[in-house]
């Protein structure tokens, strides 16, 4: 099923078949208007710079040194990759000779000649392991994709590090020969401590960015640990440029000439701290800004950083979680999960006119059927950010459950479905509008302000992945009780697919209900390509219901995303949207361009 693939600065096992393996738009409080022109061309050689960088921060070697023992021969057994995603268990063994890797195998090697055997205890490999050249590599006790307390406290977690060939740190004990009775008993024993451990990073949010690949490294420059308290600076940006390509007379009637927008745009500068408070069971802190002087092209006074989230993961017994803070409501997959991480840029147009972005509340969430299944439900009031007092804002319930009712052995296949409900009291008017899927756009749809008693907003959620392949889409409705109005009811669906044309596949996180960003096998630089990921979705919002005339929209999409390393992202969206509204149908058409980096 799997094949070894060797080069010059590495190796994975990939699988032989398929399976190879910012500020958010408008919601329906309100909008955020349309962005000014920004000096793109002139950042532009800066990002690059800043490329090379990361580039260099990417291929650090860790320091892990206590002591340097210089062995002829060493087997390390029962170790599992870290390079491809968590859910599939590969466990390998490696041979160095004369401080040079000889040989990495799936096979069960007990013993070698001469050789000093030391039991990985299923532990996970991370490093430099190049067949004929000296290994750099750590062997960590716990899955850190799994367990985010590594990357803020690794000494706790390293259980043996090879530097060129040198065995540097070391708490294994040499295997002596054993009778194939006690081979079995361990290898149960081993299996069962695995299937015991539990997930640290116990929040329904998933982590604002992505685990560095080097977080074991106790020299990392944006790193701090103290007994007390521990955290990791990181940090996103992400840089845009729009263009209209067609807009037939019946568009610009509905909504101006777009070519005014065809623009270069800082789409998002987010940058903050993930951290543990260090008691007996830590508490996970997170907190992220974004800076907005880019929009205000250099000119505007007033708040230029906004906060962004604001949450502490208290985790409870029987593997319950308290989340307190300004953090994103627990009620979709595509809103849950970062937006750059997304297959197109863009999340649909029904999910920022009828979801919110953020909210101040708390969320409690675990899960169920052995992780197959998750809950969370919230409360919620945005009295912090909103220029109402805290009698007059609006309360809003929010829950969601998540199962996988199908799933292959080897995790490649599975199938999703969710459910989140949204209940709001609705104190004061609403508004239902948003852009195109293009964030520099303006105003596609809107319906009038609408003063209601409360409204009522479901999501379907149906994705299917197996291997590189996924599909799926969401079902939303907002239910609003206005009797002036006819209670209306609006609408809005997506359905799409990718496709990772590499090879790679999308992890799913157990413990939040989404799949995770696509990992990257063989990066640019280390012997591969990158990963490159196709993707296409049809999408619509019918904001027309009885009284309520906001327009209908319908777009159809086609994205294009290279990563050439875990830290760098170049992609292109195209779309076609055709705008029902004011008795005529607009059709228009553009390309959006986006460099993303991310601080490793």
């Amino acid at each position: 099923m799997f094949q070894l693939v060797t080069h010059k600065n590495g190796f994975g096992f990939f699988p032989k078949q398929s399976q190879n393996s910012i500020p958010e738009k408008s919601q329906i409080l309100g909008a955020i208007p349309p962005p000014k022109p920004l000096r793109f061309y002139r950042l532009l050689a800066f990002i690059l710079l800043l490329l090379a960088n990361f580039d260099l921060l990417a291929q650090t070697t860790p320091q892990l040194k206590k002591t340097s023992e210089a062995v002829d021969s060493v087997l390390v057994r029962n170790v599992q990759l870290l390079s491809l995603e968590d859910t599939v268990n590969l466990r390998v063994s490696l041979i160095i000779l004369d401080k040079k890797l000889e040989l990495v195998t799936r096979d069960d090697i007990k013993s070698a000649p001469g050789a000093k055997v030391y039991d990985g205890k299923g532990g996970f490999l991370m490093g430099r392991v190049a067949i004929g050249e000296a290994p750099s590599f750590v062997v960590l006790k716990e899955n850190p994709r799994e367990n985010f307390d590594i990357f803020l406290n690794t000494k706790d977690y390293v259980i043996f590090a090879m530097e060129e060939g040198l065995i540097v740190t070391n708490i294994l004990s040499q295997v002596k020969l054993e009778t194939e009775e006690e081979a079995v008993a361990e290898e149960e024993e081993t299996k069962e401590r695995e299937q015991s451990r539990r997930f640290a990073w116990t929040s329904y949010n998933p982590p604002p960015m992505a685990v560095p690949f080097n977080y074991y490294s106790s020299r990392k420059w944006n790193r701090f640990e103290t007994k007390y308290i521990s955290g990791l600076f990181n940090g996103i940006i992400a840089l845009d440029r729009m263009n209209w390509l067609s807009q037939n007379e019946n568009s610009r009637t509905q909504v101006g000439e777009l070519e005014n927008s065809s623009l270069g745009e800082i789409r998002a500068i987010r940058f903050g701290l993930i951290g543990t408070l260090n008691f007996k069971r830590p508490w996970v802190y997170t907190v992220f800004v974004t800076n907005n002087t880019f929009d205000r092209d250099y000119t505007d006074d007033g708040n230029k950083m906004t906060l962004y989230d604001l949450r502490l993961d208290i985790p409870l017994p029987s593997g319950v979680t308290l989340s307190v803070g300004k953090q994103k409501e627990p009620i979709s997959m595509s809103r849950l999960t970062t937006l750059v991480f997304l297959p197109m840029q863009e999340r649909q147009a029904a999910e920022d006119a009828f979801l919110p972005a953020r909210n101040w509340g708390t969320v409690l969430n675990g899960s169920y059927l052995k992780g197959r299944g998750t809950w969370a439900a919230g409360l919620f009031k945005n009295f912090v950010d909103s220029d109402t007092s805290f009698r007059d804002t609006p309360i809003q319930l929010t829950g969601r459950v998540t199962a996988i009712p199908f799933l292959t052995d080897d995790q490649s296949n599975l199938l999703h479905i969710g459910l989140g409900l949204r209940y709001s009291d609705a104190k004061q008017p609403v508004v239902a509008k948003t852009e195109s899927e293009f964030y520099l756009s303006p105003i596609f749809v809107q319906t009038p302000q609408m003063n209601v008693d409360n409204f009522f907003t479901k999501d379907f959620e149906l994705y299917w992945r197996k291997g590189p392949v996924l599909v799926g889409g969401e079902y939303i409705t907002n239910r609003i009780n206005a009797p002036d109005l006819g209670d209306p009811t609006m609408y809005g669906f997506n359905v799409g697919g990718t496709w990772a044309v590499t090879g790679e596949m999308r992890p799913y996180r157990k413990r939040s209900g989404i799949f995770d960003p696509l990992p990257v096998s063989k990066p640019v630089g280390q012997g591969g390509t990158g990963a490159l990921e196709l993707a296409v979705r049809y999408s619509l919002i019918d904001l027309n219901e009885t009284e309520v005339q906001g327009g209908q929209m319908r777009t159809t999409s086609a994205g294009l995303t290279w990563w050439p390393s875990p830290r760098v992202q170049v992609g292109a969206n195209y779309r076609f949207v055709t705008l029902d509204r004011d008795e005529i149908v607009g059709k228009s058409s553009g390309m959006n361009v986006r460099l993303m980096l991310i601080l490793d």
